[in-house]
């Protein structure tokens, strides 16, 4: 998935600031994937100059202007023709596996605290996404009946990111007790 296509994902539902977007990101669609504001606004610029979005400037007293980005109807052509494209799994890339596999030759207390680092790491996602499957269960997404298409498909990739963040705990549990710490 390119970076492009995940912005123009969030510009067809609303005209956004690049700020805004970079808020999406984290809000939204963090458990699957990430982009600081700098790519960002790099890829925004990139995509103004290949005509997949346009912008406007709205004037602010105090502060910088701010710059409006749509989606224009290149872009949208170009996102839905990339929907309809079969996907292919993201293959892993994961310094921390290479790192299991010199453990013969690491201090053990290194790999485990390492270990142990991550897994703590993966509980604190996995609890920031649960709350947002509260939340969604609770104040409002899922209240309409039957829910919008759009927050059905939002909470799905939600379930996602959960699963994800379950799977790395439970393995990190799991190369715990066979090191046997």
């Amino acid at each position: 998935m390119a970076l492009a296509h995940t912005i123009l994902s969030i510009l067809i539902e609303l005209p956004a600031s690049g700020y805004d977007i970079g808020k999406r990101f984290e809000d939204g669609i963090s458990c699957f994937w990430q982009a600081s504001q700098q790519q960002i606004y790099r890829e925004l610029g990139k995509m103004e100059g290949a005509g997949w979005v346009s912008k406007h400037t709205v004037p602010q007293k105090g502060k910088p202007d701010k710059k409006i980005y749509s989606i224009t109807p290149e872009g949208k052509q170009i996102l839905l023709h990339w929907c309809l494209q079969p996907t292919e799994p993201t293959p892993i890339r994961e310094d921390l596996l290479v790192r299991i596999m010199d453990f013969p030759y690491v201090k053990s207390d290194v790999i485990l605290g390492e270990i142990q680092r991550r897994k703590l790491l993966h509980q604190q996602h996995l609890q920031h996404f649960r709350e947002k499957q509260a939340h969604y269960l609770e104040h409002g997404q899922f209240k309409d009946d039957p829910p919008s298409a759009r927050d059905r498909y939002r909470y799905l990739t939600l379930l996602r990111g959960i699963r994800f963040e379950e799977s790395w705990v439970d393995w990190c549990d799991e190369v715990l007790e066979a090191l046997g710490s």
